[in-house]
């Protein structure tokens, strides 16, 4: 029982994790004594997040553009030059989109789908000898995609490509979870709102009605995703796979 919560010692990469909820997990990893890879297009960002993150243990910026199978397969290259395996992979990089319908155009499908659906697929495929070589019979490999509730239910703002996407997310969660097992588990976590970038412009304006209308009558913290971020890649969730956890304060419930 001491250890059926514990990720220590295990080596976790977090994609998008120099921001929002990729930087909650990942800094939840790493006091729980993870040695943590984060990625972001952004390097300069990458690297600042991981000195500060090192603070608290091992946190190691390995910068890449998730958006093209190229940068994809470039990320599990440079991963695979520096660890024999990986335990759990978090597939958190993601972007969205906000356009009227008449104005919603190529780009705005693109741009998305391109990062959000396209990137966790080649990112995790790439991805998957690394993970096989982690895997035991008792404590199977990881992989965490990052989904939303708006892959759940009908979002009040117009951003169509986001919605779709994280739908998708969710479904080829399931589909890879039954073409990888028992060797890795799958798992989809469907955030609801939370302080990051994505959805500070959102919060600023409705975060208060938007807490009021939640059944659980707050934000998401920190700890709430680092917490079921922690959970899934633990012994405690080593029989699960296919699922995708809301992690919302009930939202998903009410509408």
């Amino acid at each position: 029982m001491p250890d059926l919560f514990s990720i220590a010692g295990k080596t976790a990469l977090v994609t998008g994790g120099s921001r929002g909820i990729g930087r909650m997990i990942a800094s939840g990893y790493v006091e729980a004594g993870a040695k943590v890879y984060i990625s972001s297009r952004k390097a300069e960002a990458c690297e600042q997040t991981a000195a500060e993150l090192s603070e608290k243990g091992t946190c190691i910026a390995l910068p890449a553009d998730l958006s093209t199978e190229a940068g994809c397969r470039q990320l599990a290259d440079a991963l695979a030059g520096r660890e024999p395996r990986l335990d759990v992979l978090v597939n958190n990089a993601g972007n969205t989109w906000g356009t009227p319908l008449e104005q919603f155009d190529d780009a705005a499908w693109d741009r998305v789908l391109s990062l959000n659906v396209k990137g966790v697929f080649h990112t995790t495929k790439f991805l998957v000898p690394l993970l096989e070589e982690a895997a035991t019979d008792d404590d199977p490999a990881r992989v965490i995609n990052v989904g939303s509730i708006d892959g759940i239910h009908v979002p009040v703002l117009e951003t169509y490509s986001y919605s779709a996407s994280k739908a998708a997310v969710h479904q080829l969660t399931r589909h890879l979870a039954r073409r990888l097992a028992p060797r890795i588990t799958v798992n989809a976590i469907a955030p609801g709102p939370f302080e990051s970038k994505m959805m500070a412009a959102t919060l600023d304006s409705f975060g208060e009605q938007i807490a009021a209308s939640a059944p659980m009558k707050r934000i998401g913290r920190p700890d709430d995703m680092a917490g079921i971020a922690i959970f899934l890649a633990s012994p405690a969730s080593s029989y699960m796979t296919g699922a995708v956890v809301p992690v919302d304060g009930g939202i998903a419930t009410v509408g």
